[in-house]
């Protein structure tokens, strides 16, 4: 019985350690291909496409046994879905990529942190969330995002120099090898505007999350919603795309490492990262897969000072700490808000909730952590 409940244990925690550093590697080969001239209006659709392929039977198949009496052609589903198609793929991941080419994977995940404090903002400007000052999640909730934002301008503004630059020795011939087939960070940038276009990325995730709440209440077949919405999107960038990438040459690829990337972008992302949070979630809760989001800052680091030199400055950690603290401090707000909202007359118990209505709150749609990044 003991080894079952560690295996319970560590099983989900090893999973989401593994995809986190999965999507940061991911995010750094995106970088190479953008580097190297791949158009990230190109990269989306494909990679949207290839998803949505996957994604359509994929979805069906988890909920073979699951039966629903809502239509997901009624006309006010279909309005949600063109919306979240909009965000969730089209804003997102088009933002996201472009911020991408500008920055580099740290940045990525920095800003990726201030989707909570964005959500929370959002709901108080729509009257979905008051502001109690007796109530420890308030507070709570207000400080996080406070610090959030001072990481992402502390992200923003102040570089700081290289944790590793030129001059520091490779331990091996390995390690030397990979700068070569892999970019982290090059010259010249635009740290400040590929910012402001992640931070844009980021705002229309919150927006997602809106209208993806209302929708899973109505249609409880969240990975179904998640195809639709996701062919959706597909449709609404390659439409974009066409116009912005005019020239045909840019949409051939060859069967190199561009190709290599769109189809493990593709799989990872709306089959086995998707799989594993479902799986993730129904064991551990809806509060579990977001906890790992800031493990992102620590594989990013980590391949950014062991392989790469010239590619990681001081105050991109610095910043995505401090953005870390306040992800912290606004989920645990959100997660004392839930429990303040039980009777108070009852014994608290453990949160019960329906991952498909929860966990969607914090799925970022990848095609998330796009969870954590854009890719």
């Amino acid at each position: 019985m003991e080894v079952r409940v560690r295996k319970q244990e560590f099983v989900p925690f090893l999973a989401m350690v593994i995809m986190e550093a999965c999507t940061i590697a991911l995010t750094i080969m995106a970088k190479t291909a953008l580097t190297g001239g791949l158009s990230p209006f190109v990269f989306v659709v494909y990679t949207n496409a290839l998803g949505s392929i996957l994604l359509l039977p994929f979805s069906f198949f988890f909920h073979r046994n699951d039966r629903t009496e809502a239509s997901m052609f009624s006309w006010p589903l279909l309005v949600r879905v063109f919306f979240l198609g909009f965000t969730g793929v089209f804003l997102f991941q088009n933002l996201a990529f472009v911020g991408l080419s500008f920055s580099s994977p740290i940045v990525v995940c920095a800003m990726g942190l201030l989707i909570p404090s964005f959500s929370f903002l959002l709901n108080l400007i729509i009257g979905r969330s008051k502001l109690n000052w007796r109530n420890t999640s308030t507070r709570a909730k207000v400080m996080g995002t406070i610090i959030s934002l001072s990481g992402a301008f502390v992200e923003e503004l102040y570089k700081g120099p290289f944790i590793r630059p030129a001059s520091s020795p490779s331990p091996n011939r390995l390690l030397k090898s990979i700068p070569k087939l892999l970019v982290y960070y090059n010259l010249p940038d635009n740290w400040f505007l590929g910012c402001v276009f992640l931070a844009a990325a980021v705002f229309s995730v919150s927006l997602f999350n809106v209208v993806q709440t209302g929708t899973v209440k109505k249609y409880p077949h969240v990975m179904k919603v998640a195809s639709f919405y996701s062919i959706v999107g597909t449709i609404q960038c390659l439409m974009f795309s066409l116009f912005m990438e005019r020239d045909l040459s840019a949409w051939k690829i060859e069967p190199n490492f561009d190709l290599f990337l769109i189809i493990a972008t593709g799989i990872f992302g709306s089959v086995i990262r998707t799989s594993v949070h479902v799986k993730c979630t129904q064991m551990k809760g809806p509060y579990y897969v977001p906890l790992f989001k800031p493990f992102g800052i620590f594989w990013a680091t980590l391949f950014g000072t062991s392989f790469f030199v010239n590619s990681l400055h001081y105050g991109s950690v610095l910043g995505a700490a401090i953005g870390g603290v306040g992800y912290y401090t606004v989920s645990w707000g959100q997660l004392e808000e839930t429990e303040e909202k039980q009777d108070p007359k009852e014994e608290r118990k453990p949160i019960k909730t329906i991952y498909h209505q929860e966990e969607e709150e914090y799925k970022v749609p990848l095609l998330l952590s796009q969870e954590e990044s854009p890719v």
